[in-house]
């Protein structure tokens, strides 16, 4: 009887980063200004590697598919964001709010699993570079980038599936930006332990596994890397890992200050803040980040923007560039 009493939430309304009508305005040109740059960035990155026969490698590969993911992570946020508040209306339906956390979660967990990747590749090409063309081989490197996707879509689904069977009957007003997990659960007037005990377990699980296989992966990098005797050969082979590790660090010093802990201690201002950082800022410097301190990339985007260069050796999806045979040494 308690159950049919109640009214099932047709929409939600999502109050964004203000409500005052100014800072809207100046907050639709800067995260207008910051989405265009991630598209166009992230595309010329991916444009590169695919008209660069030098960059036909494991680590260009991986990066290629980060690029395509963050472009795809952003855009489930930032366009409805950049409506709602141009046109006044907080106001999304409830499917549309559940199909928008189910990409967040796809994307943001996709986006690790890539990050954890191309540790892997990093550790082989520095660790073991004698077996690095036998590991790295196409066809693991095409396996490795599809389990990534088919992972992250599995998790996210099932999160999204425990969601939906969740009850809405009000108040229906998300402290939020977008349709996130644990903004959705404090609205519901249902049972959540369930869904709060897979957050907190399976979630972590699946957030922290990958940033695990990166933190041992850069100990034993390290570990190889002190070992060269020159120091020359010692910073050669760093700089081929320091734009993967500063992207590491955002990505996931955001992610866990947010996600692994109890929804209990969840706070608005302070939430939507960091989430801001790896939904929208993060996207927009990776592209700079992989690009300034790397020579091959540097070559190619001058190719792509119309520069003549001379043309590379043949296609060699096995062969390491310049840069990874230095951090190999």
């Amino acid at each position: 009887m308690e159950k049919a009493n109640q009214t099932h939430v047709s929409e939600f309304f999502l109050l964004g980063l203000t409500s005052d009508p100014q800072q809207q305005m100046w907050l639709v040109v800067l995260f207008l200004a910051m989405y265009l740059l991630n598209v166009i960035g992230n595309t010329v990155i991916i444009a590169a590697i695919l008209g660069d026969r030098r960059l036909h490698s494991p680590m260009y590969f991986f990066l290629s598919n980060l690029s395509l993911v963050d472009i795809c992570f952003t855009t489930v946020i930032v366009p409805q964001m950049l409506v709602s508040m141009l046109m006044q209306n907080k106001a999304i339906p409830f499917a549309q709010c559940i199909a928008q956390m189910y990409f967040f979660v796809a994307f943001g967990i996709t986006d690790s699993f890539l990050l954890a990747v191309m540790a892997i590749d990093r550790y082989m090409a520095i660790c073991n570079p004698l077996h690095y063309t036998t590991t790295m081989s196409p066809r693991h490197c095409v396996l490795l980038v599809a389990m990534s996707w088919v992972v992250s879509h599995f998790h996210s689904l099932i999160h999204t599936l425990l969601m939906a069977r969740l009850s809405f009957c009000g108040p229906n007003t998300i402290h939020h930006f977008f349709c996130d997990v644990q903004p959705l659960l404090t609205l519901s007037c249902s049972d959540t332990s369930i869904n709060e005990v897979l957050a907190f377990t399976e979630g972590s699980l699946v957030i922290m596994s990958p940033f695990l296989f990166i933190v041992v992966s850069y100990v034993w990098i390290t570990r190889t890397v002190l070992r060269v005797p020159s120091g020359r050969g010692r910073y050669k082979a760093f700089s081929t890992c320091s734009s993967h590790i500063t992207v590491v660090v955002l990505f996931y010093g955001t992610i866990i200050s947010v996600y692994i802990r109890p929804s209990s201690t969840y706070s608005v201002t302070k939430d939507r803040i960091v989430t801001v950082i790896y939904t929208v800022v993060t996207p927009v410097l990776n592209p700079f980040i992989y690009s300034l301190r790397n020579k091959d990339m540097k070559g190619a985007l001058r190719k792509v923007i119309g520069k003549a260069e001379q043309p590379g050796p043949s296609f060699s999806p096995n062969r390491m560039t310049s840069s990874e045979q230095a951090g190999a040494e």
